[in-house]
């Protein structure tokens, strides 16, 4: 039984919008990435090295993967109440993983490069579609069963921080937890930043909790909730127990201290890195059932075509960080294989970088670029009913 749950409609159209904010908070990392030095010569979130503007700037674009994982699992759930039967959907999931996949090792890949051959780089859309696959196993079971599965390892994973095995073995947990390159040189083929299991149980955690977001009292659960795991996050922190591989420190002054407190790890992500995030998420999905006008309209269109909104963004940063570097006369060695270049060889970036301000412009252009695109793509989705378009 679901107590107080809403009969079936097309869409929800507060999530499409929570998801265009995300993948708006995306193309700013993701600019940064292209054209700012934090992206190669230190590490954003090191408060040693960085500024607040820098590491705020990086922090505040945490919510967005575990945004895409859980609302990918919401909106699984969201296509059985709305009709598809268990196996349907399991088949579905199935072929959408693989699909991502597919787009992960060539489009994708390459859209980060420019280059042939390339780094596989494997991330989001990596994360996204091994977790549909799991999940197309996973929602045979009681609801019940897959959220305590998918507790019970967000919740335990931080056991095996100090794990590391080798030979095969290490291979396969860094697929599953650790991450890493393959074969670990600076000629690597394959690069593996989001480890699945953790991703896997976001996903999972979404299809469980799904019927919340169903519910007339919604509002009232994930603001709850959400204050709940602020209140978590913050307790356990401070006490510097469990939770995250990285304890925090004292820094030499109050804002290198408040930028430790908040370091916490997103590969693989901690127990407090979900806790901080998914509070974050649940604060913010209640406020677009209340907000409407003109600015939501705008979220709206990029959350209602996430996939097309991803890949054509990291073509057009690409493209406007060449083109950027050819006007202003800087260094083109990140201009192609700039992944492999900022993981492997981060010196050969030097001079190729702007300045932060830049960034933020870059980011404000792509958007406005990139919003008639996603509108145009919205309606072609509207329009048309063919079985492929339900996997873009």
């Amino acid at each position: 039984m679901e107590p107080l749950i809403v009969p079936p409609r097309p869409r929800l159209h507060s999530i499409d919008a929570l998801r265009g904010l995300v993948i708006c908070l995306m193309a700013l990392d993701h600019t940064r990435d292209f054209f700012h030095a934090s992206s190669y010569a230190y590490d954003p979130l090191d408060a040693a090295q960085t500024t607040p503007a820098v590491f705020l700037t990086r922090w505040i674009t945490h919510v967005c993967a575990p945004a895409f994982l859980l609302l990918a699992g919401v909106s699984a759930w969201l296509q059985h109440h709305r009709g598809k039967s268990i196996a349907q959907l399991s088949r579905f999931l199935l072929a959408r993983g693989v699909w991502l996949l597919v787009l992960e090792v060539t489009v994708i890949s390459f859209g980060w490069a420019f280059s042939v051959p390339y780094l596989i780089y494997l991330q989001v859309i990596w994360a996204i579609g091994c977790s549909m696959i799991a999940l197309a196993a996973l929602i045979w079971l009681p609801r019940a069963a897959t959220l305590a599965i998918s507790l019970g390892i967000i919740v335990g994973h931080n056991l095996f921080d100090g794990f590391h095995p080798a030979g095969h073995l290490g291979q396969l947990w860094a697929v599953l937890h650790s991450g890493g390159r393959w074969p670990n040189t600076d000629a690597a083929l394959l690069l593996i930043t989001y480890p699945l299991l953790v991703w896997i149980a976001v996903m999972a955690l979404g299809y469980a909790i799904a019927p919340v977001f169903l519910s007339l009292r919604r509002g009232q659960i994930l603001t709850a909730s959400g204050v709940l795991l602020l209140v978590f996050f913050f307790g356990l922190r401070a006490l510097n127990l469990y939770g995250d591989p990285h304890p925090w420190t004292s820094g030499e002054t109050p804002a290198q201290t408040v930028m430790h407190f908040f370091n916490v790890q997103k590969y693989p992500p901690s127990l407090l890195f979900l806790s901080v995030t998914l509070g974050i998420l649940f604060l913010l999905a209640p406020l677009f059932d209340r907000w409407d006008g003109r600015f939501t309209d705008i979220l709206r269109v990029f959350g209602s075509v996430p996939l097309f909104a991803y890949v054509v963004h990291i073509y057009l940063l690409h493209a406007a960080n060449i083109v950027l570097l050819i006007l202003t006369h800087r260094s083109m060695a990140g201009a192609f294989d700039q992944v492999r270049s900022a993981f492997f060889l981060p010196e050969t970036l030097a001079g190729s970088s702007f300045s932060l301000p830049v960034v933020y412009v870059v980011w404000l252009a792509a958007l406005v670029l990139l919003y008639p695109l996603c509108r145009w793509w919205a309606m072609v989705k509207s329009r048309r009913r063919s079985w492929w378009i339900s996997y873009l």
